[in-house]
C-alpha cells in the first residue's frame, strides 16, 4: 500500500509539470484506473491563480478529462462485468441508488470528495446497463460544478485557496450534493399529479 502511495506521488508530481495537459491526464486517471485524492483539484487551482482569465477553460478541459475517464470505466464494466472484480455490498449499495434515478446519482457522486465511492458508482453504471447519455449528463453537471467553484477560488483568491479548500472542501461539497437532492425531490414532488391545482380548484 505504502508503495502504491509513493507510486501516485511521483506520478502527480511528475503530470503537474506538464501544466495543463497534466491537468486533463489527471482528471482522466483519476476518474479511470488511477486515484488522486484532491492533487487534480490542486493542481486546477493553482493554474487558475496563475492564469485567472483562463480559469473557466481549466475547468472544462478537468471535467472533460474526468467524464472521458468515467466512459473508459464505465465501458469497461458495461462489456466486462465477470472479469471485474467488486465487494458485492459496495455495488449493491450502489446500484439501489441508480435505479431510476442514474442522473441525480452520478451527479451527486461527482460532486462528492473522497472517500466517497465514486469509481464503485462508475462501476455499477456499466453493471447496470445505466443509459449513456443520463451517465454522462449527471457526471457533466457534478464534476462541471465542482471545477468550475474550485477555478473560480484560484483566480479570486490565488494559492490561499488551495489551504481554504482543503480544509472546507468535504463540507463545501457535501452542502452542494444536497442542495441538488433537495432541488431534485422538489421537482419530483412538483411534478406529482395533483401536485398543481388546476385553474378553478
Amino acid at each position: 500500500m505504502r508503495s502504491l502511495r509513493l507510486f501516485v506521488l511521483k506520478l502527480a508530481l511528475l503530470l503537474s509539470a506538464y501544466g495543463v495537459w497534466g491537468l486533463v491526464a489527471m482528471s482522466f486517471l483519476d476518474s479511470s484506473f488511477v486515484p488522486f485524492p484532491t492533487a487534480n483539484d490542486a493542481l486546477l487551482i493553482y493554474l487558475s491563480s496563475q492564469k485567472p482569465h483562463q480559469a473557466w477553460l481549466y475547468a472544462a478541459l478537468a471535467t472533460a478529462g474526468s467524464l472521458a475517464g468515467a466512459y473508459v470505466l464505465y465501458g469497461l464494466a458495461r462489456g466486462g462485468k465477470r472479469l471485474i472484480k467488486v465487494p458485492a455490498k459496495k455495488i449493491e449499495r450502489a446500484e439501489r441508488w441508480l435505479r431510476g434515478n442514474a442522473f441525480a446519482s452520478m451527479l451527486v457522486i461527482a460532486l462528492l470528495p473522497p472517500p466517497a465511492p465514486f469509481k464503485v458508482f462508475l462501476l455499477a453504471a456499466g453493471f447496470l446497463q445505466v443509459n449513456a447519455l443520463s451517465f454522462g449528463l449527471g457526471l457533466l453537471v457534478g464534476r462541471g460544478l465542482r471545477f468550475a467553484i474550485e477555478a473560480w477560488f484560484g483566480a479570486v483568491y490565488g494559492t490561499e485557496a488551495e489551504a481554504y479548500l482543503k480544509a472546507n472542501l468535504h463540507w463545501i461539497s457535501l452542502s452542494l450534493a444536497a442542495l441538488v437532492l433537495l432541488l431534485i425531490l422538489a421537482r419530483r414532488v412538483l411534478r406529482r399529479p395533483g401536485a398543481v391545482r388546476e385553474d378553478g380548484a
